[in-house]
């Protein structure tokens, strides 16, 4: 199942966040050679918009969606400033999670969000595409 990542960060900019992001997840061996940086699409024509980086990573079932749900968490409790990252799932579903709802989390509830996370990407692959869509936060 490939997803993509789209950090944001509103100060360091779109390619800041996603090169600090990318080296974040590099640091677990079992997402390191799973991920690619693409440029990001550019913005429909007459509409301003940022360029960017996005990250796409290929996941097997189970331990990865763990894995990458657990390394999203712990990267965006570790930031400062506000700060998003937003999962893109094959069906076009988005998981957005944010730095100021993490933050003060406790180990128990960083472990819950990251379960649920998980839970989500993994639903979404067990779901043909298009079958269905929408937006979790």
């Amino acid at each position: 199942m490939k997803v993509t990542l789209s950090p944001s960060d509103p100060h360091g900019g779109p390619v800041a966040a996603t090169s600090d992001l990318h080296g974040w997840l590099q640091r677990h061996p079992e997402l390191r050679g799973r991920l690619v940086r693409q440029p990001a699409a550019p913005p429909p024509p007459g509409s301003m918009g940022a360029s960017g980086e996005l990250l796409t990573l290929l996941l097997a079932p189970r331990g990865l969606t763990a894995a990458l749900a657990a390394a999203v968490v712990a990267w965006l409790q570790n930031r400062r400033g506000d700060q998003t990252v937003t999962i893109t799932l094959p069906d076009q579903t988005q998981i957005t999670v944010a730095s100021t709802k993490v933050r003060g989390l406790t180990a128990e509830g960083s472990g819950d969000l990251a379960r649920n996370i998980a839970a989500a990407i993994e639903e979404s692959g067990r779901t043909p595409a298009g079958e269905n869509g929408g937006e979790s936060t």
